[in-house]
């Protein structure tokens, strides 16, 4: 095995894990936070109490909240900070590292203000760099310990998405190739708002038969929106697609079916939001999601009744009588 210098962006559940297995295959990692006591508390501790509780990670992993440290010499940058905050970061890192490394978003989300896809941001700010995203159906926790996973890395060379499927590939995390990274990263993306809505049934006490049509029909309007943005037909109903969505609908861990079963319950978004330690990256997807099915067109009534649930106050009852009630139609 080459050795090689990575650097993992960010600190969460899902950048720890990844920092973790890393280390685990003998590489090189660096795990940057954004937060100089909270790198000191992670460095000294060895535990990631927010994000990763109850995980060990790895003395050979070297923890740092200064950027120019986390960049120097690295082969692979992986990219995991919330979407909201991804801009930024990249900005950043722009001219802070050497060499022609690889950049890997690991982050499921579409920024608000530009409706852009990850691999668009890191485009804008560095321009013309190796770029593959990873996604899949990648519960943080269960990777960390062990647990069989698949995920699918994307890229549009074929040489950037082989390196990174070798990199990243273990005995317990198998990684396929895709070339569609538009579907990669919209089917990882909009199945947290999707999550959002099955969370909201739970809530409300729905059963099996009611999961199952928001899954069907909401797998149907990330497909439609995918489309239309240039994505593969069949990406959808892959790893990234099906599988990422089934994931994060009926786990008991997702975030974003959390938020919505609260909701369901009738709680309120700003108080949800105020108690958790992770983001929930269905909310603002949401809003982004919304703004991207008016703007090409595309008929998604469920992501349309999240993003009124979330932004304009309507109440879940509500929004299940006026999905209930819509025009019949062939499916």
């Amino acid at each position: 095995m080459a050795q090689l210098n990575i650097a993992i962006i960010g600190d969460g559940g899902w950048g720890t894990t990844l920092a973790i297995l890393l280390a685990r295959k003998g590489y090189a990692v660096t795990l940057w936070s954004a937060f100089d006591d909270y790198a000191r508390e992670i460095a000294a501790s060895r535990l990631n109490p927010k994000f990763l509780p109850g995980i060990i990670i790895p003395r050979q992993i070297e923890i740092t909240s200064r950027l120019e440290q986390a960049l120097s010499n690295k082969q692979v940058i992986v990219l995991a900070v919330p979407s909201q905050y991804t801009r930024g970061v990249v900005k950043k890192i722009s001219g802070r590292y050497t060499g022609q490394p690889i950049f890997l978003s690991v982050t499921k989300g579409i920024e608000i203000k530009s409706s852009k896809r990850i691999s668009q941001i890191v485009q804008d700010e560095l321009g013309n760099v190796k770029l593959a995203v990873l996604s899949g159906p990648t519960i943080a926790m269960e990777v960390a310990r062990g647990i069989p996973t698949a995920a699918v890395v994307a890229s549009s060379s074929l040489k950037v998405r082989k390196a990174v499927q070798s990199v990243f590939s273990t005995n317990r995390f198998r990684v396929y190739t895709n070339p569609d990274v538009v579907g990669v990263e919209l089917g990882g993306s909009l199945k947290n708002v999707i999550a959002i809505a099955c969370g909201v049934s739970d809530g409300l006490g729905f059963g099996t038969n009611t999961k199952a049509a928001i899954l069907t029909r909401g797998l149907a309007e990330i497909s439609r929106l995918g489309k239309a943005l240039g994505a593969r037909a069949n990406t959808f109903s892959g790893i990234s697609g099906l599988g990422d969505l089934v994931t994060t609908c009926i786990s008991q861990q997702s975030r974003n079916r959390s938020v919505g079963e609260l909701i369901g319950k009738g709680k309120n978004l700003e108080e949800i939001i105020r108690h958790m330690q992770m983001v929930a990256e269905g909310v603002p997807t949401a809003k982004s999601a919304y703004h991207l099915s008016l703007k090409h067109k595309i008929d998604m009534p469920i992501v349309k009744e999240i993003y009124c649930l979330l932004y304009r106050h309507k109440s879940p009852l509500e929004a299940v009588n006026d999905l209930m009630n819509r025009k019949s139609k062939e499916e």
